[in-house]
């Protein structure tokens, strides 16, 4: 049914001129009793939005401004550990986080700007081919690859009746009704759904149930068939984070004071004139704007008080949206005794019980990954990611490695020779891995979450409308985000973000556009959207 156009009651955040931003900023926040140390701009966080959005005041030749890190390195969840050992007894090195560039680019069109930066820096990285899978169950390799193009089948018409949604301002709903009116109905067969989970839950880090269906498709449209279906595993020895590093190093002298690392965010005051910024350690910094690039988890987590507490317009938009979890459980065999066919690349299993239990095994023991290294891993997102973070790891060890006895015969799997996994959603910097944008749920209150409250802004994978979940949505917002604080301050522009008080219940098309944070103009964004 088509929902009835009435007119949106449009509060603008207040637009005032940046001559009035530049003489507010004279006289920030104070603290009593307390130095702070000053900056023109603070960032909160060293990912890739913190990292861009300097990068970006730091093309516009404006240097004063000061990063906050909680972590003792750049990168954020970009982050990788030893595991393992090679036979001269040093580690491997595998990414605990990001892995994947992808949507790299089909030349000459537009190629993704992670793409561009992996290049530039010649990180080592393979091509995922997602048709280099076998298939299991609990009795061993059971071929049901056909159930993977029933799957992309449906999920083309998913994506057409998507586009109806969008442009005749119809209801949103799940992605799982939005697959099953487009004859995608995988009820309790065991290899249908891991059919799907390897379609769906190992790309959105959500079963189809949590997720919108207007804005998976938007989400996959504007980096899939914007750039390309490519996706690239990098696996380099010097860490997939090499290319931030090397980013921020362009601006960024060695021991630069700007970088302050091992500092914890604690308290937040901000309005018209400046931001204050107090962190753990009793220090604070006083600025005229600031950008919050904190993950989504963290924002909910309420470990991060602001002064004033936020609106009520924007608490909303940060509840709403949600966090994915998605683990990676790493496994090293003896390199003499690998049982799997390493010229596959994925393992993909059904399990007879539980949809989502331990169903995609990759191996990283061929050609282009680590031939020879004996290690493969499994992922694991969502519901099932909490069970194993809350649980020791040798349960963990244990269920895995039942699952690979079921499918290549107990006598074939040896004891592992290294095991380990990361808890993101137990991080008190991270609280999950990346945003899930939730059915029914417009992009006016996305733009909520997106929108500056006084001159603190914000930028992060989450605020992206159309990238979120992708690196490359991190780095399209802090670049963003920093474009426009350089213009704020050099009074080429005023500030236009916009937010929605009262909001109401769906988006009419014309209102897919930039002041919504709808960057992408081009039909890529909606292709195969009728």
């Amino acid at each position: 049914m088509q929902t009835p156009k009435f007119a949106f009651h449009k509060l603008l955040v207040l637009m005032v001129s940046s001559q009035y931003f530049r003489q507010a900023s004279t006289a920030p926040l104070q603290l009593p009793n307390k130095v702070c140390q000053k900056a023109g701009v603070a960032i909160l966080g060293a990912g890739v939005a913190g990292i861009t959005t300097a990068q970006a005041l730091s093309n516009a030749s404006l240097t004063d401004f000061v990063i906050l890190e909680y972590l003792p390195r750049v990168g954020g969840r970009v982050a990788h550990t030893n595991f393992g050992r090679k036979p001269d007894g040093s580690p491997y090195l595998v990414e605990l986080g990001a892995n994947w560039v992808q949507g790299i680019g089909t030349p000459p069109g537009p190629e993704n700007p992670i793409w561009t930066l992996a290049k530039k820096y010649q990180l080592a990285n393979t091509y995922s081919d997602y048709d280099s899978i076998e298939t299991f169950n609990e009795t061993g390799a059971v071929d049901f690859t056909g159930l993977l193009d029933e799957y992309e089948d449906a999920f083309t018409t998913f994506g057409q009746d998507a586009g109806y949604i969008l442009t005749d301002n119809l209801q949103d709903r799940t992605a799982r009704s939005g697959l099953s009116l487009a004859g995608w109905k995988p009820e309790k067969d065991p290899a249908a759904q891991a059919a799907e989970w390897w379609s769906y839950d190992f790309e959105y880090a959500n079963p189809p149930e949590q997720a919108s269906h207007e804005f998976t498709a938007i989400n996959y449209n504007s980096t899939f068939n914007q750039w390309s279906n490519e996706n690239n595993f990098v696996l380099d020895p010097r860490g997939f984070d090499t290319f931030i590093k090397g980013e921020a190093a362009t601006f960024l002298k060695d021991q630069d004071p700007r970088l302050r690392l091992n500092t914890i965010v604690a308290n937040i005051s901000y309005d018209t004139s400046g931001v204050t910024i107090e962190n753990e350690d009793g220090s604070c910094v006083q600025a005229d704007y600031a950008v919050c690039t904190f993950l989504l988890g963290v924002l909910q987590s309420d470990t991060i008080t602001f002064k004033p507490e936020l609106p009520d317009w924007k608490q909303n938009g940060i509840e709403t949206f949600t966090m994915g979890t998605y683990t990676k459980i790493f496994i090293q065999f003896p390199p003499d005794q690998v049982f799997w066919n390493t010229s596959y690349q994925f393992l993909l299993y059904a399990d007879p019980v539980e949809r989502g239990y331990y169903p995609i095994f990759q191996s990283l023991d061929g050609e282009g990954f680590l031939p020879g290294s004996g290690i493969i891993f499994v992922t694991v997102v969502s519901s099932q990611s909490y069970v194993v973070e809350s649980q020791d790891d040798q349960i963990t060890k244990d269920q895995v490695l039942t699952v690979l006895r079921n499918m290549f015969g107990p006598e074939n799997v040896p004891e592992p020779i290294a095991f380990m996994y990361p808890r993101w959603s137990l991080e008190p910097w991270a609280y999950g891995s990346y945003s899930n944008w939730p059915p029914a749920t417009t992009l006016e209150m996305h733009q909520n979450l997106r929108a500056n409250v006084g001159r603190l802004y914000f930028a992060g994978e989450a605020t992206s409308a159309q990238y979120f979940g992708f690196l490359h949505g991190a780095w399209v917002e802090g670049k963003t985000v920093g474009d426009k604080i350089a213009g704020l301050i050099k009074g080429t522009i005023q500030t236009e973000e916009v937010h929605y008080d009262p909001l109401h219940g769906t988006t009419f098309v014309d209102e897919y556009d930039a002041t919504n944070g709808f960057i992408l103009e081009s039909t890529f964004a909606t292709y195969g959207l009728k």
